[in-house]
């Protein structure tokens, strides 16, 4: 157990990276995959709640959640009393070829918590990745058609399905081509809009690049399989775009016969303050791809699809280890918690963050946007105020002073920071994190 005090705010006794952190990190860089990309040397040993400690005994306030997954904190004492009760009974059976009860139970209440009125099925992953993978899939196989239409800033993972679909960095596709055939086209987004239109006609604009110049000259809509898209933009920069955009493509898929997938990975569960991030929206997905924040930290990912589209035959997708028996006890908890006061408090202190840093952009000279749903947020870094010229190299430089001050924090898009807190956090939380990303401010004024 962490030994900080009731509040659990940071405390930091040690250099940073502490001796034990740095022989670690050494022996991490001889033999883990360089492909892996860290941001500033934490080595964690255990958490609670938002609070981590490293093995120094240093102890840091949770901003990033594990990359928005633990909603319901590190560790928390009725998941991992779930987790434990079912790996005493049984650990794996694989749910593709039996059955146990847990999986129904979990798919019953997915198919009764996702959106629209109508019947749903769920495939079972390990992950967002896979979720997305069984998504493309899935529409390929229901429509007969072979192309996707995505959007650029997206990032739907690094599988070879899912990363022809990502538009997040070209780093992230640099030799690995040929891809899938997906078009990719803006994001709609009002600070900086690909147009240059006002915040009321870019999201129409950017829908009308399908209809009145991609399927007039290189896509034909009728070969389009599907249209994949983050309600709320994740690592392009936690970009919200109005609710108009989301309703015109809605609106474009059902004139074409083309299927709406919504990649709720990253802001679905709660993240948002609705369990799904296109509540705020009011659209209603085809296929909606879940993971990370669905089962606490525990490997799972959910393809949740309309009964109908879902018409697939016994064996034309299965996963081993999908759905397995204790990340799904771990799930059903983290739903339970969810919906009994988590949800809630993402919407209430995610609201109370959003007012205090709405006044940032006023305040120092370097902040550009804020933005967000929930504890879904945030803000950029630009060089000044005039020409909002990003500025990534001030993003890097606060993320690493915040973790200097205790603070974990993550980057999105070429320069904003990203506030993804377990949804758990209070308000003394909330103003320790506001209070040390406005002194890392100051200091990147100075």
């Amino acid at each position: 157990m962490l030994t900080q005090t009731a509040s659990l705010l940071p405390n930091l006794i040690t250099p940073l990276p502490g001796p034990k952190a740095k022989a670690i990190i050494e022996r991490d860089h001889a033999v883990v995959s360089p492909s892996y990309t860290r941001c500033y040397p934490l080595v964690i040993k255990r958490g609670e709640g938002a609070v981590v400690e490293d093995v120094d005994g240093n102890q840091f306030l949770d901003f990033a959640a594990g990359i928005a997954v633990v909603a319901t904190g590190h560790s928390h004492p009725k998941v991992v009393q779930a987790i434990q009760k079912q790996a005493a009974e049984f650990l794996h059976m694989s749910g593709t070829d039996f059955y146990y009860e847990g999986m129904v139970k979990l798919a019953e209440k997915l198919a009764a918590l996702a959106p629209g009125e109508f019947p749903h099925r769920v495939y079972f992953g390990n992950s967002g990745a896979e979720a997305i993978e069984a998504a493309i899939k899935l529409a390929r196989y229901h429509t007969g058609r072979d192309k996707f239409i995505a959007f650029l800033g997206g990032f739907h993972g690094r599988t070879m399905g899912a990363l022809s679909l990502t538009g997040s960095k070209v780093v992230q596709r640099r030799g690995f081509h040929p891809p899938l055939p997906v078009t990719h086209i803006p994001y709609a987004y009002c600070y900086r809009c690909p147009y240059g239109k006002e915040p009321s006609t870019c999201d129409v604009e950017c829908v009308k690049v399908l209809e009145d110049r991609l399927f007039q000259t290189i896509l034909p809509a009728e070969e389009v399989a599907a249209i994949v898209v983050e309600p709320v933009q994740g690592e392009g920069g936690y970009l919200v775009p109005p609710a108009k955009f989301h309703q015109e493509l809605r609106r474009i898929a059902d004139k074409h016969g083309i299927l709406l997938i919504h990649d709720e990975v990253q802001s679905g569960m709660g993240r948002t303050g609705h369990m799904f991030a296109s509540e705020h929206f009011d659209v209603t997905p085809d296929i909606v791809a879940l993971a990370k924040g669905i089962a606490s930290g525990m490997p799972l990912a959910a393809t949740v699809a309309r009964a109908d589209v879902m018409n697939w035959p016994p064996g034309a997708h299965a996963s081993t280890f999908g759905g397995n028996p204790v990340s799904i006890a771990a799930s059903l908890t983290t739903i339970e918690l969810l919906e009994q006061n988590l949800i809630n408090n993402a919407a209430e202190v995610g609201a109370y963050m959003l007012e205090r840093m709405r006044t940032w952009p006023s305040r120092f000279r370097h902040v550009g946007d804020v933005r967000g749903l929930g504890l879904m947020i945030g803000f950029e870094l630009v060089e000044d105020q005039q020409t909002k010229e990003r500025a990534p190299d001030f993003r890097n430089r606060l993320e690493t002073m915040a973790f200097e001050r205790g603070l974990l924090v993550l980057g999105a898009g070429p320069n904003s920071i990203r506030l993804c807190p377990p949804l758990v956090i209070n308000h003394d939380q909330a103003d320790f994190a506001m209070d040390t990303l406005e002194r890392c401010l100051e200091a990147l004024e100075a």
